[in-house]
């Protein structure tokens, strides 16, 4: 038994677990943990990219690529830029000292920011990462844990090369119309319908 014990022991000690603490009073903190991480989760997947909604966030509606989700009182409006993402444009920021919160990002060449604006009672949340965009209109005590949600939603999204180069081509959006009716009226109708056939 004691074997046992110290074979399970030994097991643990030489495998090892890393535990990262997030100080969810920090944005700082927030945001570097998060998108320092290589996080390969999704459960939303859309027309040319697949991302990670976070439990107490529930995704309501699609149109596009904007996705509208919900947590907590807090509506969260997801734009994905898939004509960014395709060629590769970077985002030009620069820091606002007026702002109630203003940081640019560069995460291991994934350059992004976010910008929080006091309105009134209300707090605007623009959080740009990874060719996508969340907004979010908050109350002060629910920013934090907006940007932690925020953070883990742009951190995961993945796109699809190759559904995205076909949704750029011109010829994506282009149908062909034929004119068809069934129900003609009968003064449009040739001589050659089948009925007349039959009778010669």
């Amino acid at each position: 038994m004691k074997k046992i014990i110290l074979l399970g022991l030994v097991t643990l000690i030489l495998t090892g677990c890393t535990i990262v603490r997030i100080d969810t009073t920090s944005i700082d903190n927030i945001v570097d943990v998060i998108l320092s991480k290589e996080n390969t989760l999704y459960n939303r997947v859309g027309r040319g990219y697949k991302y990670y909604v976070p439990r107490g966030v529930t995704y309501i509606d699609s149109s596009g690529t904007n996705d509208k989700l919900y947590s907590n009182g807090v509506y969260y409006y997801l734009y994905l830029d898939e004509i960014s993402y395709y060629y590769q444009k970077s985002v030009n920021y620069k820091e606002n000292n007026n702002k109630y919160y203003s940081k640019k990002i560069n995460n291991n060449g994934n350059i992004g920011y976010l910008e929080i604006t006091k309105q009134k009672d209300l707090y605007l949340i623009e959080f740009v990462y990874n060719y996508a965009k969340i907004e979010a209109l908050v109350p002060k005590e629910d920013i934090n844990n907006t940007v932690l949600n925020s953070s883990y939603i742009l951190s995961t999204i993945k796109y699809n090369n190759n559904i995205i180069k076909l949704s750029l081509e011109d010829d994506f959006l282009k149908t062909k119309e034929e004119k068809y009716s069934v129900f003609s009226s009968k003064n449009e109708e040739s001589d050659n319908s089948f009925l007349n056939y039959k009778e010669d």
